[in-house]
């Protein structure tokens, strides 16, 4: 074949091919358009794209046993940015709703590292490698390096370095939020009902802009259980990523302490998702509830709301009595457990701090000398003093070293030892086991700690929780307690009277709980229920948890908790429990401190017949055992006799028992 009569050949056939395309997409355009044309417009509401944005899920809340409300959310106004809404006239919208803030003296969002005023440095103390890095400058680049570029970026050359200033701490702030159609972008938290209207007043010079109704957390008692319940606080830069991948939002708040923090998992709600209809110019045609969001789980703990109070007031009231006669006492813990389970009743602390200005005074509570953010209920160690003598009994006793009945002879001073010979608070003479813990005789307890040996002694403070992890859900420490390396000498004298060793006010109270139920060791525990917002559904009901069981005959329990109630009838704990309606077994303890006043320390179980109830008290520097006695005088009070029938601060569905 002649070669012009092959091309003439070869462009007919792709004409042919041409015509069948174009054909078969016209027949394909014709059934979108006009077969079809209805099916496809319901699917997407007629738009040439849809994008989806998220719906924030109110957070559980967390309530007391009865169902008193300690953590709950309120109604707020947030300012948002939803990049469907927005325009061309970006920057204009930002300094339009600065200047509003300004003028109401509000504070918006701005994360840029730089100061707010001329000359724009970096900002002391703040990392600006993310800055630098997100504009590609080189790791030495200046702060005026970083502003130009910006004004660059963001197309900022038509306003004055000020206001150039202040509109690129929102345009970074939004970049490193990721702010998107599907993330919208949190201008403002919690702003006042006055500034709402006026932004709502201004929306025509406002698009994209909105002002939202999203639950806030707020504190019933913003000095209640501060340290247990915890705080709520925006997602850390440096934690992003991890938070992102588990679907979380960069203006979402997360739990940052306490039950707030443990209880992340439950009271984070599922987002809902609002999906938005979008036509080829990028305009929104619709919008549609896709997903509801659902609530958050709500916490029920086995704190006690108005016992909790009650302790937290005893505790100030008697420091700061104390110190009006003169005396030492700087601080305070209480913690009170159930004895047939280690659920917490209370966890009090003194001094402690408000969550409402924990921001505002941060940096001297810091700097306060006496710690108010410390847990010392939780995280507090201390020499326990004499309160260690009931354990030390109950191993004479069980190991045989010592016989109910058998008297010692107390002649002051300790003896035996050459390398330490320490003296009694008294000359007792003979004595029983009953009147040595009713007297608190630290001769009648050097004699049994040597015949049992430190090795021994130590096994049984395990075996009752001490310095052994509590297992309770919020942080609290392990306490110290010493291995020891030897079974004689001075140290063995000093642990059998609660020295060297030191623990936290939970384990001591758990240690009591213990003693009182006949050696049944449980783990701590501050969750009740894990149930529905509305709390008409419980998911989970926490069983109590047996840790260990000490074995100890019933004679033994009950020669230990006559003894404690000797304590409380004619001993050192009579001053505070001795007129006391109810029979409560105890111990007070005297622990020193070198070169300061000595701790006061208190354990008690009530009623003595059939406890349910077990208590410790710690007052740092409160020199003598009974000075804690008041305190433990009003738990009992608010245990037993508290009126529960005011229902105000509960939530519907609730009754108190």
């Amino acid at each position: 074949m002649p070669f012009k009569k092959k091309k003439q050949y070869q462009l007919s056939v792709f004409a042919v091919l041409l015509v069948i395309a174009i054909l078969l997409y016209s027949v394909r355009i014709y059934s979108l358009q006009v077969v079809n044309a209805e099916k496809y417009t319901d699917k997407n509401n007629g738009a040439a794209s849809v994008r989806t944005a998220v719906l924030k899920a109110p957070r559980g809340e967390i309530l007391d046993c009865y169902g008193r409300q300690i953590a709950i959310n309120r109604d707020g106004y947030n300012v948002v940015f939803n990049k469907a809404y927005v325009k061309d006239n970006l920057n204009d919208v930002i300094l339009t709703l600065v200047k509003l803030f300004e003028s109401a003296g509000a504070e918006w969002k701005d994360e840029l590292p730089m100061e707010s005023t001329a000359p724009y440095g970096f900002k002391e103390g703040e990392s600006t490698d993310k800055l630098i890095s997100k504009f590609e400058l080189a790791h030495y680049a200046t702060a005026e390096n970083c502003f130009n570029a910006m004004v660059e970026k963001y197309k900022l050359e038509d306003y004055s370095s000020d206001e150039q200033r202040r509109i690129m701490g929102v345009r970074y702030s939004m970049d490193i939020a990721d702010f998107s159609i599907s993330y919208p972008y949190t201008f403002a938290e919690d702003i006042s009902t006055e500034l709402m209207r006026k932004i709502s007043e201004s929306g025509f010079l406002l698009s994209g802009v909105s002002v939202e109704v999203v639950p806030f957390r707020e504190y019933t008692d913003t000095s209640l259980a501060v340290n247990l319940i915890g705080s709520v606080g925006p997602i850390f830069a440096e934690d992003w990523e991890e938070y992102k991948a588990k679907g979380y939002s960069y203006n979402d708040k997360v739990g940052k302490s306490g039950i707030e923090k443990w209880g992340e998992e439950y009271l984070r709600g599922t987002d809902g998702e609002i999906t938005y209809f979008i036509d080829t110019e990028g305009k929104i045609i619709s919008s549609e509830v896709t997903k509801e969001p659902i609530a958050g789980k709500t916490i029920m703990l086995t704190l006690d709301k108005k016992i909790q109070r009650s302790a937290q007031d005893s505790i100030e009231k008697t420091v700061k009595g104390l110190q009006s006669k003169g005396g030492t006492a700087t601080a305070g813990a209480a913690v009170a457990v159930h004895i047939d389970s280690g659920k917490v009743i209370c966890a009090a602390n003194y001094p402690t701090y408000d969550s409402a200005t924990i921001g505002e005074k941060y940096d001297s509570l810091v700097n306060d000398p006496y710690k108010p953010l410390t847990d010392r209920a939780f995280q507090g160690v201390y020499p326990i003093g004499s309160t260690i003598k009931p354990i030390v009994a109950v191993a004479a006793l069980e190991n045989g070293v010592y016989n109910q009945g058998e008297t010692i002879r107390c002649v002051h001073k300790y003896t035996l030892f050459k390398d330490y010979q320490p003296s009694c608070m008294g000359t007792h003479g003979s004595i029983s086991l009953n009147y040595a813990l009713a007297k608190s005789c630290n001769y009648f307890f050097f004699e049994l700690g040597r015949r049992l040996g430190a090795t021994k002694l130590t096994d049984y403070y395990k075996q009752f929780g001490l310095g052994v992890a509590t297992g309770v859900e919020v942080n609290d420490a392990k306490g110290i307690l010493l291995e020891p390396k030897s079974d004689g000498g001075g140290d063995t004298l000093q642990i059998a009277i609660g020295q060297l060793n030191a623990f936290t006010p939970l384990q001591l109270a758990n240690y009591a709980a213990t003693l009182a139920n006949g050696g049944t060791h449980y783990k701590a525990s501050l969750i009740d229920k894990i149930v529905s917002y509305d709390i008409s559904t419980v998911y989970d009901e926490i069983k109590p948890e047996v840790k260990n069981t000490v074995s100890i005959s019933d004679a033994t329990i009950a020669a230990v908790k006559e003894g404690m109630l000797s304590v409380t009838e004619d001993g050192t704990g009579r001053a505070a429990l001795g007129d006391y309606p109810i029979k409560v077994g105890g111990k007070t303890g005297t622990a020193q401190v070198t070169g300061k006043a000595d701790h006061s320390v208190f354990i008690a179980f009530a009623p003595f017949d059939n406890p349910e109830i077990a208590i410790s008290v710690v007052l740092e520097h409160g020199s003598s055992g009974y000075s804690a006695g008041s305190i433990v005088r009003d738990i009992l009070d608010a245990y037993f006799f508290a009126d529960y029938n005011a229902t105000a601060d509960t939530v519907p569905f609730t009754v108190l028992e």
